[in-house]
């Protein structure tokens, strides 16, 4: 909401002296969020005036049109000589007023104005458009053209307004009174402690019979509807410039008369509202939900399929209006058009003013499903006050009568559903106990009767709150009103009590270690937005079934295509991967840890819980039931190269195995047994993938996986060539760790290496051949390590060699070769007799 200093000073006396950054700095305190405050005019300096054009003399041979003019500025040059200008707008003509800047100007962007020679022609000065004085823009993009009453030489920055200060406020969706001039006027006139002259107290004639025709058939979508009728309307009439500047520094673009009108009142009050052409109405005005892919065309053009669901205004003909939504092209306030022959001017003359109130959910769920936010839209779905219908509507009839010659029917149409003040109970020391602090009750009667409550009562309190505030709805409500008017910078601030001898949970010291280990070793942290597509599951290659599908949707997501909760970390690592590689960094190695969220069954419904007092263990218990399961899981990917080159050597691209390895670093820091073997799922390259299994209540489970990605997914996320990826449940792999890590013990005596190398069938896993090596060495074996394979003729067909490194040592000895040589055979024996495998050479 963009609100011009200028204007809030006519609802509120703020001191003379008071800036737009006093002021902002005044309505944050009050819980406002101010962004900006941006200087209208800053820098600017004239001479600026008000011109007559006298000739215009049109140049010939240049690329584009340009006019050589006269202009009358009356003594403002200090001759008054016609100022000569060269100009290549098209938009005024010989006789019109527009708006002159002279030499020794200074135009805003720090414009220097100087006499100067182009197009063969001096030109001293320039005729300007609204964008060069920073007005933005009328929907001319021409030379301003004023109206003919305007004096020549009257100064024109005073004229149009040209020096302001605008006030850019961020509006929470709690706040939705707030997007009105009316309702920052009134937190400003409370923040100064200043009266307020609402703008919404006016004389309204009250409801008779004879008003335009209006049938509600859906109460509940529309529970207000007011009509009023203005005839005799002047086509001719044009916006004052005070009018179409408050648009202008509102951020809105001047259209026309009746439509301007409309949108100053729904900046002034906060109502929405709609003119509609009384020529083109066929019977009564209808309220009623849209039937199932009825089709309508708004005032933008497009043609729009509509759902049961959406709530649309209708005369005999069919829609002629998506209800706080938008228009329709069938009922436009016409242009005015001139006659080329008669000179005659045609346009809307009548039109039928609307001023309802509509339910805010319906507003915001048609709003979102037609991807059509518009002003109106944007404050239906935040709330709008049912009682500033009738008053809205009687302004417009005003501005209407005055500005374009109209006149008011006395028909008055008010349909309104019957309805009681809201009314909250709460005791007077409740914002007390929230806050921390002692408020007193007449501080807190005071502070609420300051934001429009009627407050009765003692030690209880009984609050009517009033109709513009939808937002407060019990006392928790009612408390933070009281606290954010005395000031949130006054509550105290204590740090809270930790019992001793408590530090971070077993869980938490985990996750820690876990990314400390993986920034060790070389990966970069990124943490991504926990929503996701469904369609990514498909680009993932998921099998239909695969429990990653069944996601958890949010009702109200922040983006339509992002509407559900991760079941997995991928996603979102490998699209942070895809854009720092399309932005020229190419080795990469990402990690996250982070929740992921499974469905169960039936959707559970959670309570609201206490702010007063501490939650009950039940009230906590039935919350957590009614969420669904949050594992923590731990993901890596990369691509590019995982060692550079240097003068050290040619360096190595990233694969499967650096994968794997995160996962069996992960295991370390748990204090987990991983077996890693070859598997195949979704994602994964088929014969690049390994399954991460652990061992949990004497059951082998798959945790995760890791490898080389599918060249398909690839291709469909757009990665690089050769991505790798790791994911694994951290949950599961710590509950496979021991309960505290124990630090090696170091021995003093010697160790002992032992090579071998053995011939298996292609087809056996190594991890198979390397858990028979480590049962059949037993106690003594220290480490065991893969440092070659081998194929080709010399080890047979269908054959490979694997070649192992087998260190011994003793804790309490040095062995002997012997003893070395026993473990050793003793574990290729076993290894034999689990997979086939015999020494090579043997």
């Amino acid at each position: 909401m963009r609100v011009p200093l200028s204007w809030l000073r006519e609802y509120v006396d703020l001191p003379a002296g008071e800036t737009g950054r006093d002021v902002a700095a005044k309505l944050v305190d009050a819980g406002l969020e101010v962004e900006t405050v941006e200087q209208l005019g800053g820098g600017l300096k004239g001479p600026l005036v008000v011109g007559r054009v006298l000739t215009i003399e049109e140049l010939e041979g240049f690329r584009k049109p340009i006019r050589f003019c006269t202009v009358d500025v009356g003594q403002a040059n200090g001759t008054g000589e016609p100022q000569e200008i060269v100009c290549g707008a098209r938009n005024f003509a010989v006789g019109d007023k527009v708006v002159v800047v002279l030499p020794g100007a200074v135009l805003p962007g720090d414009f220097a104005i100087a006499s100067r020679k182009t197009y063969g022609k001096t030109s001293h000065g320039m005729i300007c458009s609204g964008e060069e004085l920073g007005m933005g823009d009328d929907g001319t993009h021409g030379i301003i053209v004023l109206p003919p009453e305007h004096e020549v030489g009257t100064d024109a920055i005073e004229l149009l307004q040209l020096v302001d200060e605008v006030l850019d406020i961020d509006i929470t969706p709690d706040r939705g009174y707030c997007m009105s001039m009316r309702g920052v006027a009134r937190e400003a006139a409370t923040a100064y402690g200043l009266p307020l002259r609402d703008p919404a107290l006016l004389d309204v004639p009250a409801p008779n019979s004879y008003g335009y025709a209006v049938q509600i058939a859906d109460p509940q979508g529309c529970d207000r509807f007011t009509a009023r009728t203005v005839t005799g309307l002047d086509p001719e009439a044009r916006s004052p410039i005070w009018l179409t500047r408050r648009l202008q520094k509102a951020g809105m673009r001047p259209i026309s008369l009746a439509v301007d009108i409309t949108n100053y009142v729904m900046l002034e009050l906060g109502q929405p509202l709609h003119a509609y052409d009384r020529s083109r109405l066929a019977g009564a005005i209808g309220v009623r939900r849209a039937e199932q892919g009825e089709k309508f065309t708004t005032l933008d053009g497009v043609k729009r399929t509509l759902d049961a669901e959406d709530l649309v205004i209708i005369d005999d003909n069919g829609p002629i209006g998506i209800a706080g939504v938008m228009g329709g092209a069938n009922t436009e306030i016409a242009d005015s058009v001139t006659d080329p022959e008669t000179g005659q001017v045609t346009g809307t003359t009548d039109v039928v003013i609307e001023a309802a109130h509509f339910d805010s959910v319906s507003i915001s769920r048609t709003a979102r499903r037609l991807k059509l936010s518009s002003e109106a839209s944007k404050r239906f779905e935040r709330g709008v006050d049912p009682h500033a219908a009738a008053a809205a509507a009687q302004r417009t009839v005003d501005l209407l009568v005055l500005l374009a010659g109209g006149a008011a029917e006395a028909g008055v149409t008010e349909l309104a559903a019957p309805g009681a003040p809201r009314t909250v109970a709460m005791s007077a020391d409740h914002p007390d106990r929230v806050a921390g602090m002692d408020y007193g009750r007449e501080t807190v009667v005071r502070r609420l009767q300051e934001i429009g409550c009627d407050v009765y009562g003692q030690d209880e309190l009984v609050v009517t709150v009033p109709s513009w505030r939808p937002d407060l709805a019990e006392p928790n409500d009612l408390a933070e009103e009281v606290i954010r008017l005395e000031g949130y910078g006054n509550l105290p601030s204590t740090l809270p009590q930790v019992p001793s001898g408590r530090g971070l949970t077993a869980r938490q010291q985990l996750h820690r270690r876990v990314g400390r280990a993986l920034a060790g070793a070389g990966y970069v942290e990124a943490l991504s937005y926990p929503f996701l597509g469904e369609q990514v599951f498909d680009q993932l290659q998921l099998p239909a079934h695969d429990a990653a599908r069944q996601v958890v949707k949010l009702v109200n997501p922040i983006s339509d295509e992002e509407p559900a909760l991760r079941t997995t970390l991928l996603p979102g690592l490998l699209g942070a991967l895809r854009r720092n590689d399309s932005r020229g960094s190419h080795d990469l190695a990402l990690f996250e840890t982070g929740s992921v969220f499974r469905a169960g069954g039936e959707p559970g419904v959670a309570v609201r819980l206490p702010v007063d007092r501490r939650p009950t263990d039940e009230e906590i218990a039935t919350l957590n039931a009614a969420l669904p399961a949050q594992p923590r899981y731990a993901a890596v990917v990369l691509a590019g190269a995982r060692e550079q080159a240097g003068w050290w050597g040619k360096g190595r691209p990233a694969d499967w195995a650096d994968a794997v390895e995160a996962a069996r670093s992960l295991a370390v820091e748990a204090g987990a047994e991983l077996v890693v073997r070859q598997g195949q799922y979704g994602p994964w390259h088929p014969g690049r993938c390994a399954e991460l299994i652990v061992t949990l209540d004497g059951v082998e489970t798959v945790i995760g996986h890791a490898g080389e990605l599918h060249p398909r997914v690839v291709k469909a996320l757009g990665l690089p060539a050769r991505t790798s990826a790791m994911e694994l449940d951290l949950d599961r792999l710590a509950a496979a760790g021991g309960e505290a890590l124990q630090a090696p013990r170091i021995s003093t005596f010697p160790v002992a290496t032992q090579d071998v190398a053995l011939i298996v069938d292609a087809s056996v896993p190594a991890s198979d051949v390397e858990a028979a090596l480590r049962k059949g060495a037993g106690e003594l074996l220290e480490s065991l390590r893969l440092f070659d394979v081998f194929t080709g003729e010399q080890v047979g067909e269908g054959k490979k060699s694997l070649a192992y490194a087998l260190r011994f040592r003793a804790a309490d000895r040095t062995l002997t070769a012997e003893e070395s040589t026993a473990a050793r055979d003793a574990a290729v024996a076993l290894a034999g007799e689990r997979t086939g495998a015999v020494l090579r050479g043997a």
